[in-house]
């Protein structure tokens, strides 16, 4: 595990640290839960992505059975 530093703005530091010890956690864990479901958040998102592009595109509808646009905006 690595030790890293963060600058917090003191507002956002004090709601840190209140909410740590409300939820019975440290400063620390509370941040890398946080990172961690970021992380994982993001890897998920690109697999899902991957996967939707691998697909190979099918139409949704025969277009025939579609009015032209002319059909559509006569008056």
């Amino acid at each position: 595990m690595k030790n890293v530093t963060v600058s917090l703005p003191d507002e956002v530091c004090r709601w840190t640290r209140v909410w740590a010890a409300e939820h019975d956690t440290s400063v620390s864990a509370m941040l890398s839960s946080f990172l961690k479901e970021k992380m994982e958040s993001e890897r998920n998102y690109e697999t899902a992505m991957k996967s939707f592009l691998k697909r190979t595109p099918k139409p949704i509808h025969d277009e025939s059975g579609y009015p032209s646009r002319q059909e559509i905006h006569e008056r």
